[in-house]
């Protein structure tokens, strides 16, 4: 397993993220809170009254069927959306009221990846480093062992991304969420479209970084690497939350031996029965053949 650098856990040098304090009550091991949380788009209710607190450290699966709601859940996290309702703490920083502050203690990789084609994947970290306020030759030696963390071939760090496959994209991306040293990193789908080689060394990263306090939300719907990779989990559906905690707790919960894996607890948490399905037209086109 290739090894971290030790600062990516640390914050730029900058005046803005000076650490505020943790509101009265809040438990400092925390890395996000929430409560009460709703967003609606007119008579759609696409998050309702989510409540649910993330440890330090802690590697979450945020898990839910096809429009559950868990991208619009990460981007209220983010500070991208405004609730209509409730309250979120990440890394220790009311969201509603210093989204800003917020953004320079997080890394986000999202799902669908929109950046400058135009930049080399080694000019958008360096170009990343320097929007999070971080000096010119720290960026660069920075950028550098990041590149080489995520596997990406000395080759390929000068040319455009524009030419570089979803494997390489997904790889820079989760580079550029690093350089900065965020407390949380926010996860959506990282592995759709990569080839097997590249999610191991995204894996591997992800691990080491869990291994060094940092905190990751992580949303997937590939059950057997969620299963490897968290140590609990969050399950919603049509925007309300089904089930939330360690595997052994949502087994007790929901009433499962304990030889039940992740994907029979989350068909649990969300309902589903089996269904018998009989293709009558299929079954007599397969009969004639």
């Amino acid at each position: 397993m290739r090894t971290s650098p030790s600062w990516t856990t640390s914050r730029p040098p900058s005046s803005s993220s000076v650490p505020a304090a943790p509101p009265e009550g809040a438990s400092a091991e925390e890395s996000v809170k929430v409560s009460g949380l709703t967003k609606k788009y007119r008579k759609v209710v696409a998050v309702d009254d989510l409540s649910f607190a993330v440890e330090r450290g802690e590697f979450l699966g945020f898990l839910g069927p096809n429009g559950a709601g868990k991208t619009t859940t990460i981007r209220l996290l983010c500070g991208l959306l405004r609730p209509t309702t409730g309250s979120i703490e990440v890394a220790g920083v009311d969201v509603r009221r210093d989204p800003v502050l917020v953004k320079s203690r997080i890394g986000i990789l999202p799902e669908d990846i929109d950046t400058f084609d135009r930049l080399t994947g080694l000019e958008l970290l360096v170009f990343s480093g320097r929007m999070h306020g971080i000096a010119a030759d720290a960026c660069d030696k920075r950028a550098l062992e990041l590149l080489d963390l995520v596997g990406l071939d000395a080759a390929d760090r000068g040319r455009m991304i524009v030419d570089y496959s979803m494997g390489m994209r997904k790889k820079v991306a989760l580079a550029a969420a690093l350089i900065h040293g965020p407390e949380v990193l926010f996860l959506d789908e990282p592995f759709n479209g990569v080839d097997v080689v590249s999610v191991r060394a995204i894996r591997d990263v992800l691990s080491e970084l869990v291994r060094r306090g940092v905190t990751i939300f992580f949303s997937s719907h590939v059950m057997e690497v969620v299963e490897k990779l968290c140590t609990s989990f969050a399950i919603i559906d049509k925007g309300k939350l089904k089930a939330c905690g360690t595997p052994d707790t949502l087994r007790c919960e929901l009433g499962l031996g304990a030889e039940a894996n992740l994907e029979a607890i989350f068909l649990a948490a969300v309902g589903h029965a089996p269904r018998d399905v009989h293709l009558d037209w299929l079954e007599e086109k397969t009969g004639e053949a």
